[in-house]
């Protein structure tokens, strides 16, 4: 653990895993599993279970793998396994040999579901997807046994071979446990097993054609893996039931499923079906879009692997659903960059600032700290000329009474520089400022340090400090600023209306922003403070001519007013 991650706190699960390594269950082992379905990018819900399946099998000296339950082929893509690959190992997690796929384990799971037949605890069923649901019965009513449900076990071995060699069309037949129609939970009436769906696997090919599902695979998978603790979130606890069902009646080892609540987060979307409707349906520019909550948007807008896993620590885990504020999140991604994202000079809505008094072919290097959180961060060179730009917002020629930055007559810092006075503006044809006009007091240069010479002398102070980029030496840019993709603190709550909740500002685009020559060169991935703006990151779509910036987060932090208030 580095020196800027917190220590993961103590929660129910840890306490039982202590529990069991106490009374040598499982021989003391720790083994457990994070099984993500390759059917679409991973998120900030499947950074928490990440962070707590190899976080406490870290924790306790055991071992973590990585399995994919890819028994739905129909929405399974190589694209998201390489996905869930890179955002895994980006967390800074890795499960060395451990690289395992359901689909490994098709051969031996068609053979446990061969033997439930011969025990009488399967049958092949003849029911449509309609009439199955109309025999399940409700939570309050019991549902009906299928006519099919007295085959013998040789018409069901039959039936079931038959399936498998693809003699009967998709969705005719399926193989069903035989458990109680009567169940007060639903999920143990009778559930299918197998069903018949002719798709390419990305793995198999076209090797089958009928798919285990999900409750019958992964319980199966976990006890093949000999996984001791099967991390689950609140919605399986349902299904804890069968889970135990399958490995009991197949009598092979038993892992302990334990159920943890999911990450709910303000302002986002964390539904998988509904993240790809944004995709498939053009609203954001990819999984990896900056506005949306996948691990690879959170990548590219600038978030760090340490932030997300502190913010999953500080979250913890609990066991009654709850939904997390997102400026939590934000806390987290600025307490790390603070401490290492090096401060750079960017002006993003430019407006040109002439110093009349300042020599036309001089250019002076000026020193500007790098980090002040950092003592080895060291300094840079920044280069002040003639002509400058500032950002448009930090001049008004009939400011307010509180409005302290620059206005006509009135005397500002420039950062790292000098001060300068407003003595004229310039303005177009329409009435708009184009340029303004400044006198520089030489004597004042560094005068922003405390022992500057201005400071020094006592002569006069200035009430404000602005940024600024010399207009010779900049770097032409685009930044793109994000807000959240929803207006709404819950966009989820009208279902799959939650579309209508979108936020028509998520996205401003200011194609032509000036930043400080160090910016020149700027690599894909690279993380920056710019100076009184917020923190921004170098996205891929930089080119050398032209750097783009994502803005990763506002310097405003929310989350810090709020703790202190409580």
């Amino acid at each position: 653990m580095s020196d800027n991650e917190i220590k993961s706190p103590s929660n129910f699960i840890k306490q039982k895993i202590k529990d069991d390594i106490e009374k040598n269950i499982n021989e003391g082992r720790v083994h457990t599993r994070f099984p993500p379905e390759p059917n679409g990018y991973l998120h900030i819900g499947h950074a928490k279970s990440i962070c707590l399946n190899f976080g406490v099998a870290s924790e306790f000296n055991g071992l973590c793998n990585l399995r994919f339950d890819d028994t739905n082929p129909s929405r399974e893509e190589e694209e998201y396994v390489n996905a869930i690959i890179e955002d895994v190992k980006w967390l800074g997690f890795d499960w060395g040999e451990r690289k395992h796929y359901a689909s490994d384990y098709f051969d031996r799971l068609y053979d446990y579901a061969v033997q439930l037949i011969k025990d009488g605890k399967a049958f092949v069923c003849d029911l449509t997807p309609d009439e199955m649901r109309e025999h399940r019965g409700t939570l309050t009513e019991p549902g009906k046994e299928s006519p099919y449900r007295d085959r013998t076990v040789e018409e069901n071995l039959e039936l079931f071979e038959k399936m498998k060699a693809g003699e009967f069309d998709d969705g005719s037949r399926t193989l069903r446990a035989k458990i109680d129609m009567s169940s007060g939970n639903i999920n143990m009436r009778d559930p299918v097993i197998y069903r018949i769906q002719r798709a390419t696997h990305h793995m198999t090919g076209d090797k089958w054609c009928i798919y285990p599902m999900y409750d019958f695979t992964h319980c199966i998978s976990d006890s093949i893996e000999s996984i001791t603790h099967s991390l689950c979130t609140l919605e399986f606890e349902d299904h804890r039931p069968l889970y135990d069902w399958f490995l009991d009646e197949l009598n092979v080892f038993h892992p302990q499923q334990i159920e943890f609540a999911r990450l709910n987060l303000s302002y986002m979307v964390m539904s998988k079906r509904k993240l790809l409707m944004l995709v498939h349906d053009g609203d954001v520019k990819g999984w990896d879009d900056p506005r949306m909550p996948t691990i690879s948007g959170l990548r590219r807008r600038g978030y760090t692997p340490v932030s997300i896993r502190n913010f999953c620590d500080r979250i913890g885990v609990a066991k009654a659903e709850s939904t997390v504020d997102i400026a939590m999140l934000e806390f987290c991604i600025r307490e790390d960059l603070n401490k290492h994202a090096p401060r750079v000079m960017a002006v993003l809505n430019p407006l040109k600032v002439v110093i009349t008094n300042y020599p036309d072919d001089k250019a002076d290097e000026l020193d500007a700290i790098n980090n002040p959180e950092d003592p080895n961060a060291g300094t840079r060179k920044v280069p002040f000329s003639k002509v400058l730009y500032i950002e448009r917002d930090d001049f008004m020629e009939d400011p307010p009474k509180k409005f302290f930055r620059l206005a006509p007559g009135r005397e500002v810092r420039l950062r790292y520089a000098y001060f300068v006075t407003c003595i004229d503006i310039v303005k177009d044809s329409n009435g708009e400022i184009t340029e303004i006009h400044c006198t520089y007091d030489p004597e004042t240069r560094g005068g922003n340090a405390p022992d500057g010479p201005a400071c020094r002398t006592g002569r006069r102070k200035v009430k404000a400090t602005i940024h600024w980029v010399s207009a010779e030496h900049a770097v032409e840019g685009e930044v793109r600023l994000y807000n959240h993709l929803f207006i709404k603190e819950n966009p989820e709550a009208g279902g799959d209306d939650f579309k209508s909740n979108m936020n028509p500002d998520s996205l401003e685009v200011l194609p032509a922003c000036y930043m400080e020559p160090s910016l020149k060169d700027v690599q894909p991935g690279s993380r920056y403070q710019f100076e009184r703006l917020g923190y921004f990151c170098v996205d891929p779509d930089s080119t050398a001519e032209k750097p783009v910036f994502n803005r990763t987060v506002t310097l405003r932090d929310t989350w810090a007013k709020l703790q202190k208030k409580m």
